[in-house]
Protein backbone atom coordinates (compact mmCIF):
# COMPACT_ATOMS: atom_id res chain seq x y z
CA UNK A 1 0.00 0.00 0.00
CA UNK A 2 1.12 3.69 0.05
CA UNK A 3 0.94 5.81 2.57
CA UNK A 4 1.80 9.38 2.80
CA UNK A 5 3.58 10.96 5.91
CA UNK A 6 1.46 14.54 4.71
CA UNK A 7 -2.03 12.93 5.06
CA UNK A 8 -4.50 10.56 3.90
CA UNK A 9 -3.74 8.78 0.06
CA UNK A 10 -6.93 8.68 -1.97
CA UNK A 11 -5.72 5.97 -4.21
CA UNK A 12 -8.62 5.35 -6.10
CA UNK A 13 -8.60 9.80 -7.49
CA UNK A 14 -4.40 9.61 -7.89
CA UNK A 15 -5.22 6.48 -10.31
CA UNK A 16 -7.74 8.42 -12.20
CA UNK A 17 -5.43 10.72 -13.37
CA UNK A 18 -4.01 8.22 -15.43
CA UNK A 19 -5.19 5.96 -18.64
CA UNK A 20 -6.19 2.35 -17.09
CA UNK A 21 -3.44 0.02 -18.84
CA UNK A 22 -0.88 2.69 -18.98
CA UNK A 23 2.45 1.95 -17.53
CA UNK A 24 1.82 4.51 -14.98
CA UNK A 25 -1.65 2.89 -14.10
CA UNK A 26 -0.07 -0.21 -13.63
CA UNK A 27 2.93 1.12 -11.30
CA UNK A 28 0.56 3.06 -8.81
CA UNK A 29 -1.67 -0.40 -9.08
CA UNK A 30 1.26 -2.16 -8.03
CA UNK A 31 2.54 -0.04 -5.07
CA UNK A 32 -1.07 0.61 -3.97
CA UNK A 33 -1.89 -3.15 -3.96
CA UNK A 34 1.52 -4.41 -2.70
CA UNK A 35 1.33 -5.93 0.94
CA UNK A 36 4.43 -4.09 1.62
CA UNK A 37 3.94 -0.23 2.90
CA UNK A 38 5.54 1.99 0.45
CA UNK A 39 6.03 5.17 2.33
CA UNK A 40 6.08 9.06 1.00
CA UNK A 41 6.80 12.23 2.80
CA UNK A 42 3.70 13.96 0.28
CA UNK A 43 1.62 13.47 -3.04
CA UNK A 44 4.87 15.85 -4.81
CA UNK A 45 7.62 13.28 -4.34
CA UNK A 46 5.23 10.08 -5.74
CA UNK A 47 4.59 12.31 -8.63
CA UNK A 48 7.89 12.62 -9.65
CA UNK A 49 8.59 9.31 -9.22
CA UNK A 50 5.66 7.71 -11.69
CA UNK A 51 7.17 10.70 -13.65
CA UNK A 52 10.79 9.37 -13.80
CA UNK A 53 9.98 6.05 -14.37
CA UNK A 54 7.31 7.02 -17.20
CA UNK A 55 10.68 8.86 -18.73
CA UNK A 56 12.75 5.76 -18.23
CA UNK A 57 10.12 4.24 -19.88
CA UNK A 58 10.43 6.98 -22.64
CA UNK A 59 13.75 6.93 -23.10
CA UNK A 60 14.29 3.30 -23.96
CA UNK A 61 11.32 2.99 -26.49
CA UNK A 62 13.01 6.23 -28.00
CA UNK A 63 16.42 4.51 -27.82
CA UNK A 64 15.35 1.15 -29.38
CA UNK A 65 13.56 3.47 -32.09
CA UNK A 66 17.04 5.53 -33.27
CA UNK A 67 18.62 2.07 -33.54
CA UNK A 68 22.10 2.19 -30.75
CA UNK A 69 23.81 -0.44 -32.40
CA UNK A 70 25.12 -3.58 -30.39
CA UNK A 71 28.87 -3.66 -29.71
CA UNK A 72 31.51 -5.05 -27.03
CA UNK A 73 33.76 -2.62 -24.97
CA UNK A 74 36.28 -3.38 -26.99
CA UNK A 75 34.55 -2.45 -30.39
CA UNK A 76 32.47 0.39 -28.86
CA UNK A 77 32.37 4.36 -30.71
CA UNK A 78 31.05 7.24 -30.08
CA UNK A 79 30.98 10.69 -31.34
CA UNK A 80 34.07 12.46 -30.12
CA UNK A 81 32.40 15.57 -30.59
CA UNK A 82 31.13 15.22 -27.34
CA UNK A 83 32.22 12.09 -25.91
CA UNK A 84 36.02 10.68 -25.10
CA UNK A 85 36.24 6.74 -26.06
CA UNK A 86 38.17 5.54 -22.98
CA UNK A 87 40.54 2.37 -23.21
CA UNK A 88 37.71 0.16 -20.89
CA UNK A 89 35.20 1.43 -23.87
CA UNK A 90 33.03 3.48 -21.96
CA UNK A 91 32.80 7.14 -23.02
CA UNK A 92 33.52 10.03 -20.62
CA UNK A 93 32.11 13.63 -21.59
CA UNK A 94 34.17 16.17 -22.51
CA UNK A 95 35.42 19.19 -21.07
CA UNK A 96 33.42 22.46 -22.06
CA UNK A 97 30.31 20.36 -23.80
CA UNK A 98 27.00 20.48 -22.18
CA UNK A 99 26.01 17.30 -20.73
CA UNK A 100 22.47 17.80 -22.14
CA UNK A 101 24.01 17.85 -25.72
CA UNK A 102 25.89 15.33 -25.09
CA UNK A 103 23.00 12.99 -24.00
CA UNK A 104 20.49 14.18 -26.52
CA UNK A 105 23.56 13.79 -29.43
CA UNK A 106 23.24 10.14 -28.78
CA UNK A 107 19.84 9.96 -29.71
CA UNK A 108 20.09 12.56 -32.91
CA UNK A 109 23.16 11.14 -34.07
CA UNK A 110 22.68 7.57 -33.22
CA UNK A 111 24.85 5.72 -36.30
CA UNK A 112 27.89 7.43 -34.42
CA UNK A 113 27.33 5.14 -31.13
CA UNK A 114 27.56 1.18 -30.46
CA UNK A 115 27.80 -0.01 -26.87
CA UNK A 116 26.65 -2.59 -25.07
CA UNK A 117 23.52 -3.40 -23.18
CA UNK A 118 24.64 -1.91 -20.02
CA UNK A 119 25.86 1.50 -21.31
CA UNK A 120 22.22 1.44 -22.86
CA UNK A 121 20.78 1.44 -19.51
CA UNK A 122 23.29 4.34 -17.94
CA UNK A 123 22.07 6.07 -21.14
CA UNK A 124 18.29 5.85 -20.76
CA UNK A 125 18.92 6.64 -17.30
CA UNK A 126 20.47 9.96 -18.10
CA UNK A 127 18.61 10.63 -20.85
CA UNK A 128 14.82 10.15 -18.55
CA UNK A 129 16.73 12.50 -15.60
CA UNK A 130 17.15 15.07 -18.64
CA UNK A 131 13.47 15.07 -19.51
CA UNK A 132 12.35 15.41 -16.17
CA UNK A 133 14.62 17.83 -15.34
CA UNK A 134 15.25 20.07 -18.57
CA UNK A 135 18.27 21.25 -19.76
CA UNK A 136 19.68 24.07 -17.15
CA UNK A 137 19.33 21.45 -14.32
CA UNK A 138 20.28 19.09 -16.00
CA UNK A 139 24.08 20.70 -17.10
CA UNK A 140 24.10 21.93 -13.43
CA UNK A 141 23.37 18.84 -11.72
CA UNK A 142 25.62 16.58 -14.20
CA UNK A 143 29.24 17.69 -15.25
CA UNK A 144 31.46 14.75 -15.08
CA UNK A 145 29.40 11.82 -16.95
CA UNK A 146 30.84 8.87 -17.49
CA UNK A 147 28.72 5.92 -19.59
CA UNK A 148 29.85 2.37 -18.96
CA UNK A 149 27.66 0.74 -15.87
CA UNK A 150 26.56 1.29 -12.46
CA UNK A 151 29.92 2.08 -10.77
CA UNK A 152 30.44 5.28 -13.16
CA UNK A 153 26.99 6.98 -12.61
CA UNK A 154 27.19 10.11 -11.08
CA UNK A 155 26.25 10.05 -7.29
CA UNK A 156 23.25 12.36 -7.73
CA UNK A 157 21.54 9.15 -9.39
CA UNK A 158 22.75 6.82 -6.74
CA UNK A 159 22.41 3.43 -9.00
CA UNK A 160 21.47 0.84 -6.59
CA UNK A 161 20.25 -3.43 -7.91
CA UNK A 162 18.16 -4.59 -4.76
CA UNK A 163 16.96 -8.99 -4.25
CA UNK A 164 13.78 -10.12 -3.78
CA UNK A 165 12.28 -7.18 -3.47
CA UNK A 166 8.11 -7.02 -2.74
CA UNK A 167 6.89 -5.76 -6.06
CA UNK A 168 9.10 -5.38 -9.19
CA UNK A 169 7.82 -1.61 -11.21
CA UNK A 170 7.65 -0.63 -14.46
CA UNK A 171 10.67 1.33 -15.41
CA UNK A 172 12.94 -1.04 -12.98
CA UNK A 173 16.19 -2.60 -14.91
CA UNK A 174 15.50 -6.14 -14.16
CA UNK A 175 18.62 -8.47 -14.97
CA UNK A 176 18.30 -12.14 -17.57
CA UNK A 177 21.23 -14.11 -16.75
CA UNK A 178 22.69 -16.88 -19.19
CA UNK A 179 24.61 -19.16 -16.63
CA UNK A 180 25.56 -21.59 -19.55
CA UNK A 181 26.79 -18.92 -21.61
CA UNK A 182 28.68 -19.75 -24.69
CA UNK A 183 32.31 -18.17 -23.40
CA UNK A 184 33.43 -17.55 -27.07
CA UNK A 185 30.48 -15.27 -27.06
CA UNK A 186 30.62 -13.51 -23.50
CA UNK A 187 28.52 -10.43 -24.37
CA UNK A 188 25.44 -12.97 -24.31
CA UNK A 189 26.30 -14.01 -20.41
CA UNK A 190 23.13 -11.75 -19.61
CA UNK A 191 20.72 -9.00 -20.17
CA UNK A 192 19.74 -5.89 -18.79
CA UNK A 193 16.19 -4.95 -19.34
CA UNK A 194 13.97 -2.14 -18.66
CA UNK A 195 10.28 -3.31 -17.51
CA UNK A 196 7.99 -1.07 -19.97
CA UNK A 197 5.25 -2.34 -18.37
CA UNK A 198 2.17 -4.59 -19.69
CA UNK A 199 5.08 -7.65 -20.01
CA UNK A 200 7.16 -6.10 -22.35
CA UNK A 201 11.08 -5.63 -21.70
CA UNK A 202 14.02 -3.41 -23.27
CA UNK A 203 16.77 -4.85 -23.88
CA UNK A 204 19.44 -3.37 -26.07
CA UNK A 205 20.61 -5.97 -28.93
CA UNK A 206 17.35 -7.64 -28.49
CA UNK A 207 14.72 -4.39 -28.60
CA UNK A 208 11.14 -4.47 -27.14
CA UNK A 209 10.04 -8.29 -26.35
CA UNK A 210 8.75 -10.37 -23.75
CA UNK A 211 10.51 -12.49 -21.19
CA UNK A 212 10.23 -15.40 -23.24
CA UNK A 213 11.59 -14.01 -26.13
CA UNK A 214 14.16 -12.91 -24.12
CA UNK A 215 15.29 -15.87 -22.90
CA UNK A 216 15.26 -17.82 -25.92
CA UNK A 217 17.92 -15.22 -27.22
CA UNK A 218 20.09 -16.03 -24.52
CA UNK A 219 19.61 -19.72 -24.50
CA UNK A 220 20.54 -19.60 -28.74
CA UNK A 221 24.08 -18.33 -26.99
CA UNK A 222 25.01 -21.85 -24.41
CA UNK A 223 27.57 -23.61 -24.41
CA UNK A 224 26.61 -27.07 -27.04
CA UNK A 225 24.29 -29.63 -25.30
CA UNK A 226 23.38 -26.91 -22.15
CA UNK A 227 20.23 -27.86 -20.37
CA UNK A 228 20.98 -25.32 -18.06
CA UNK A 229 18.01 -22.25 -19.56
CA UNK A 230 18.50 -18.59 -18.93
CA UNK A 231 16.22 -17.42 -16.33
CA UNK A 232 14.91 -13.84 -14.93
CA UNK A 233 16.66 -13.31 -11.80
CA UNK A 234 14.81 -11.60 -8.82
CA UNK A 235 16.63 -8.32 -8.31
CA UNK A 236 15.54 -4.71 -9.51
CA UNK A 237 18.32 -1.84 -10.43
CA UNK A 238 16.80 1.66 -9.72
CA UNK A 239 18.18 5.47 -9.20
CA UNK A 240 17.52 6.73 -6.21
CA UNK A 241 13.90 8.52 -6.73
CA UNK A 242 13.94 10.54 -3.33
CA UNK A 243 17.70 12.46 -4.04
CA UNK A 244 16.71 12.90 -7.61
CA UNK A 245 13.67 14.32 -6.63
CA UNK A 246 14.80 16.81 -3.27
CA UNK A 247 17.87 17.97 -5.99
CA UNK A 248 15.05 19.29 -8.79
CA UNK A 249 12.60 20.71 -5.17
CA UNK A 250 15.49 22.70 -3.74
CA UNK A 251 16.41 24.22 -7.23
Amino acid sequence: MIELTSGEFNAQSFLDQYTSGSAEYEMLKKLNESTHTYKYPDLDELTFEIKMRRAIINASLDLYRARLSFRTFQDSKCNEDFWRRMSNGGFALKQGVKASDAINDIYRNTRQYGTECATAIVIVYYKAVLEVYGASLFDKAFTDIVLMNWQQMDELLSIATYRKLPDYIPGDCRYFRNPDVNPLTPEWQGENAIDMGNGKYYGHGIGISDANRIIAVLNQNRVADSTISAYLMDTATRPDFGSLYMYWKNS
